[in-house]
């Protein structure tokens, strides 16, 4: 099935293929004429879609399935192929959305009896109601900006977890996005709980084939950490570069919880992603690692937000941009200690590396302290590959080629060792294929 068009009867149809409730649907009609009033962004790449053309709902197989033998085959192989499979043995769970659905869900029997809940956005609205009316939508408003509008009107997929008090998961959950189509649009949204004195990492990952027609990818993700907490929340994008990719990031964290936001920005053809921490409790902590790879025709708008209202509080932001081709990497940061977070701390650092003339970078930054007893240390350095660095590797019988990769990979080690091993690994190959 395929619903084309963003219109009130549309989004009537998907809530009904989801068979929701009247008070879903209902918040679904709002978000969209919240959507119809809000401007398109004044800040960042400029946004050229056509709404009328988007597909919002595309499912060929709308079933929600623990066994890759009961998914259909022509998506297990094309899975398969892009390494989707074989992750999955690294891990405590997995889910994969196809199009508008997600279409694979499983977990180890272990966190099962541990109570930990890793579904679909869609059953967990359905079998877990108390959890997810608590947090749903209180975290990231509808009324945000357009697109987390646009999400609330037309979302579908996604992922929701729970971490009950006391549970400390062994190895990363992931969830894996794929659009497929000309002029898709796919918009999940992912809803992530870990309550008190928990711990929880995160990995997600998102591909697309390139097709003439662009193609929209507007999420939203909410999270909530709790007291004593741990959340980590990685993701590598490797959209086609004709993807849009407008998303919409935040956490909240309570007292003595620590959020950490690792993440990749390499493909789509215009980016605008600023995962942000509302650092809430005293003594609660924020981590923003961000690299972003820019090149012909692509705009990597990124960055991150630390909003400090418990005292005692801390955030570090890390970001490192590469320009290359004509391409244009931003790095856009926004950090607040209000006048309530006394003893805060927060340290914002941005590196560029610019390789050729063609391209550019900014560093776009709002940093603003309101107490006195607080501090905000910024720093950003723009640089390019050094001849000196490039003669030293080639007089050791390294081609020009391979010491380039040396020294783009050396650039991005900090980004690349707060990931897995066999993330950081996928990261190498896809950093020598943008180069």
């Amino acid at each position: 099935m395929e619903i084309v068009g963003l219109t009130e009867e549309n989004i009537k149809k998907i809530s009904s293929i989801k068979k929701e409730s009247d008070e879903i649907l209902k918040g679904r009609l709002q978000s969209f004429r919240k959507f119809q009033k809000m401007d398109l962004p004044d800040f960042g790449p400029r946004i050229d879609i056509d709404f009328s053309k988007i597909i919002y709902y595309k499912s060929g197989d709308d079933h929600l399935r623990s066994d890759w033998n009961q998914v259909l085959k022509p998506i297990v192989d094309e899975l398969d192929t892009l390494g989707v499979l074989e992750s999955e043995a690294h891990l405590d769970g997995m889910g994969v959305q196809y199009e508008s659905e997600v279409i694979y869900h499983n977990m180890l029997e272990e966190l099962r009896s541990k109570n930990v809940i890793f579904t679909s956005i869609e059953d967990g609205m359905r079998r877990y109601p108390n959890i997810f009316e608590k947090y749903f939508g209180k975290i990231v408003s509808n009324g945000e900006n357009k697109f987390a509008a646009l999400n609330g009107a037309v979302f579908s997929g996604g992922s929701f977890i729970y971490i009950p008090p006391h549970t400390h998961l062994d190895r990363p959950l992931q969830s894996y996005f794929r659009i497929n189509s000309r002029n898709m649009g796919q918009f999940e949204r992912t809803l992530i709980v870990v309550d008190d004195d928990s711990s929880l990492h995160y990995v997600e990952g998102c591909t697309a084939p390139t097709y003439s027609e662009s193609s929209l990818h507007a999420a939203v993700v909410e999270i909530h950490v709790g007291r004593g907490s741990k959340c980590r929340y990685s993701t590598i994008q490797n959209w086609a570069s004709n993807v849009y990719n407008l998303v919409t990031k935040r956490a909240e964290v309570l007292e003595d919880g620590e959020m950490e936001w690792i993440d990749g920005n390499i493909g789509s053809y215009k980016t605008m992603k600023y995962p942000c921490c509302l650092l809430k409790g005293d003594r609660s902590q924020g981590t923003c690692i961000t690299i972003s790879v820019a090149s012909y025709s692509q705009e990597q708008d990124s960055g991150a937000r630390m909003i400090h209202l418990g005292r005692d509080t801390k955030s570090n932001i890390i970001s490192k941009s590469i320009a290359q081709n004509g391409g244009n990497a931003t790095y856009r940061g926004k950090v607040l200690i209000s006048k309530d977070a006394l003893a805060s701390e927060s340290i914002v650092k941005c590196d560029t590396l610019i390789l050729d003339e063609k391209s550019k970078s900014d560093t776009i930054v709002t940093n603003s302290c309101h107490n006195k007893s607080s501090n905000i240390e910024h720093e950003a350095t723009v640089s390019k590959i050094s001849d000196d660095n490039l003669f030293y590797l080639m007089s050791r019988g390294i081609s020009k080629e391979e010491a380039m990769e040396l020294i783009v990979l050396g650039f991005l080690e900090k980004f690349r060792s707060e990931l897995p091993m066999e993330y950081a690994v996928e990261l190498n190959q896809l950093i020598k294929r943008n180069l």
